[in-house]
C-alpha cells in the first residue's frame, strides 16, 4: 500500500469514520489484552494509516488475544498530557517527537540539533544504529520503553504568514511557533525570533488569529493538519529532521506474554519502515499541490542559518548540556563537526 495524495485526502473515506473518532478493531472484551495507542497526528497521516494496519495484523496473529486501538489528533489530550499518562499507565502506547520527549529525557532531542543532518543518508544509519540505541537507553532510564524503531516525521519547514524566510535576519522578531521544548525555543530565540512553546493540537488557532506568524513542520504536516490554510508562504530551511518514538509504559509491556511482545514488535517495527518510504514519497509530491492550494515556496541557504548559530554559541552551548559522549555520537552519526 503506497500513501500517497488521493490516500491523504481520501484516508478518512476509505475507514468509514470520521477523524474525530478512534480507530477500533474490535470489542474490549473479546481480547485478553485491549491497549490504546494515542498521538497527535490526522488519521489520514501515513503514522495512522500504518499503524492501523498493523494492529489488524497484531490482532489476526494473536487469535484476538491483542487488541489495539487507536486514537490519532490528539483525541485523548495534547502531548504534555499524553506523555503524563502514558507514564502513569492511562494510555498503553504513545507516539512523540524526540524532541518534545527532551522535557522528560533530556538527551533524547540530539537528532533535532539544529542543521545537523543534511540527509536521509545520514539519518537512518544513525537512528537504526549507535544513536537511535544510545536514546533508546536514556528513555529507559526514566522509566519508559520504546519500540526499536523510529518512525519518521521529515525535515521541518518553516512557514509564515508575513513573508518568506530568507536569510537569519528574516527571523529577528519572528512570533514562531513551536512545540514545547527548550531545544527550538533555544535555537529560534538564538535567531533572534520569539519562540512561543504552543501544543500541536492548539497550533492552527494560534496562526489562524495571529498570536503567531508562523510555525515549522514538515511538510506532510501542512496538509493532513491544514495548515496552508492558515499560512502562505514556505521556506525550505530542513532546519532538522524529526521523527516518532513509540512509547511504551513499561508495565503495562511487561503484562504481555513474551510472544505478544514479539508480535507487537514486529508488526510495529515493519510499519515503521512503510512509514518511513510514505513520508519520504508525500514530501516529494506535497509541494505542489501546497502551491496549487495558493502557498508560494523558497529554499534559503542553510549555510547562513547554521552559521548564525555558531556565532550564538548555539551548538558549543548544547555540546555542554547534552555532554561529550552523547556529542561525539551525533557528531560521529553526521560526518562532521558542528562547533
Amino acid at each position: 500500500m503506497n500513501v500517497n495524495r488521493r490516500t491523504l485526502l481520501l484516508g478518512a473515506a476509505t475507514t468509514g469514520i470520521a477523524t474525530t473518532f478512534s480507530i477500533r478493531t474490535r470489542p474490549a472484551n473479546a481480547a485478553e489484552f485491549t491497549y490504546k495507542f494515542a498521538n497527535n497526528q490526522a488519521l489520514t497521516h501515513p503514522m495512522n494509516v500504518r499503524a492501523k494496519e498493523a494492529v489488524a495484523k497484531i490482532l489476526e496473529e494473536s487469535g484476538g488475544r491483542m487488541a489495539i486501538n487507536i486514537f490519532p489528533s490528539s483525541q485523548l489530550g495534547a502531548d504534555t498530557d499524553m506523555l503524563n499518562q502514558v507514564r502513569s499507565g492511562g494510555v498503553e502506547m504513545f507516539s512523540l517527537s524526540p524532541i518534545i520527549l527532551s522535557t522528560l529525557v533530556p538527551n533524547a532531542s540530539l537528532n533535532g540539533v539544529g542543521f545537523a543532518f543534511p540527509s536521509y543518508d545520514k539519518v537512518w544509519p544513525a537512528m537504526d544504529g549507535e544513536l537511535g540505541k544510545y536514546v533508546r537507553a536514556e528513555i529507559e532510564k526514566k522509566g519508559l520503553l520504546t519500540l526499536d524503531k523510529i518512525w519518521d516525521n521529515g525535515f521541518r519547514q518553516i512557514t509564515s504568514s508575513k513573508g518568506p524566510i530568507t536569510t537569519p535576519k528574516d527571523l529577528e522578531g519572528f512570533k514562531i511557533r513551536v512545540p514545547v521544548s527548550p531545544l527550538w525555543t533555544s535555537m529560534f530565540t538564538a535567531f533572534g525570533s520569539a519562540p512561543a512553546s504552543i501544543n500541536f493540537a492548539e497550533t492552527y488557532t494560534a496562526l489562524q488569529t495571529g498570536i503567531v506568524d508562523g510555525q515549522e513542520n514538515p511538510l506532510a504536516i501542512l496538509t493532513t493538519a491544514k495548515l496552508f490554510e492558515v499560512q502562505k508562504y514556505v521556506s525550505m530551511t530542513n532546519h532538522m529532521w524529526d521523527g516518532f518514538w513509540i512509547l511504551l509504559n513499561r508495565r503495562s509491556w511487561q503484562a504481555l506474554p513474551a510472544d505478544l511482545q514479539g508480535i507487537v514488535s514486529k508488526h510495529f517495527n515493519a510499519a515503521a519502515e512503510l512509514q518511513r518510504k510514505d513520508v519520504m514519497g508525500l514530501n516529494a509530491t506535497v509541494q505542489a499541490e501546497l502551491e496549487a492550494k495558493g502557498m508560494k515556496f523558497n529554499k534559503p541557504d542553510g549555510a547562513l542559518f547554521q552559521e548564525k548559530l555558531r556565532a550564538a554559541n548555539f551548538y558549543k552551548d548544547w555540546k555542554a548540556k547534552y555532554g561529550d559522549e552523547a556529542w561525539a555520537i551525533l557528531e560521529k552519526a553526521i560526518g562532521k563537526s558542528l562547533s
